[in-house]
């Protein structure tokens, strides 16, 4: 499924590094867990937290077999936006993502003259998706509400700072000093805390660093990038 931010094509390279980290039976927790490309890749005891209650009620339900339609039509689409409480929250979660332009958050309907039927590319991906997120305990609120469960490794995918609209359209309205301090705070408390950015501040040290390119909203323009995955040094 289509989702801003997704990590699904350096999960390969992150994981390693946080695995090689984690301890026996320690609680991995993703505050921010977004589309799920990374938790679905890990075992044991998880939790994915998302401030979007819809992605949440997707998520879990594609957890219990929920398989989503695989036709949305325009009309459809612009109606569930307009209304979303008339409808199943899994639904309005499916298609404010994956039936979206770049998998922004009902950013347009998506369609070309080609006929795909993201819909059902869409579907299918989740579909994927569901093993992977079997035993994964979803919640849904603000991370700094979140509860933790001692010494965890937590994982965090924040909108990014000085990004365009195209690439995170709520990285404007983070509060992205609060998050910083509050990984400091955790790191603290005895958590192991990761983060994935293009920068972080001089008290977190880079530990792998990806260089890529991202296709801005449905142009079909690349633009390079360097991400990093930080963490807390003190």
């Amino acid at each position: 499924m289509r989702h801003m931010g997704s990590k699904e094509r350096i999960a390969k390279y992150i994981l390693p590094v946080m695995l090689s980290e984690r301890e026996p039976g320690q609680w991995w927790v993703e505050p921010f867990v977004g589309r799920a490309s990374i938790i679905s890749r890990v075992a044991g005891n998880r939790i994915g937290n998302d401030i979007n209650e819809y992605l949440i009620a997707l998520l879990t339900a594609v957890r219990d077999g929920y398989i989503p339609p695989t036709n949305i039509s325009k009309d459809e689409y612009y109606a569930i936006k307009k209304e979303p409480h008339k409808y199943p929250k899994e639904l309005v979660g499916f298609v404010g993502f994956a039936c979206s332009f770049g998998g922004k958050w009902f950013g347009g309907y998506i369609s070309d003259s080609k006929g795909r039927n993201y819909a059902e590319e869409g579907s299918r991906s989740l579909v994927k998706l569901a093993k992977g997120l079997a035993g994964v305990v979803f919640k849904s609120g603000s991370y700094l509400d979140l509860e933790i469960p001692k010494s965890s490794l937590i994982y965090c995918d924040p909108p990014y700072a000085n990004v365009t609209e195209y690439e995170y359209s709520k990285s404007k309205n983070f509060d992205h000093d609060a998050f910083w301090e509050w990984c400091r705070i955790q790191a603290k408390k005895g958590h192991t805390v990761f983060v994935s950015e293009y920068s972080a501040p001089e008290d977190f040290v880079c530990v792998r660093e990806i260089r890529h390119e991202i296709r801005l909203n449905n142009r079909n323009v690349l633009v390079p990038r360097v991400e990093k995955l930080f963490r807390y040094k003190g």
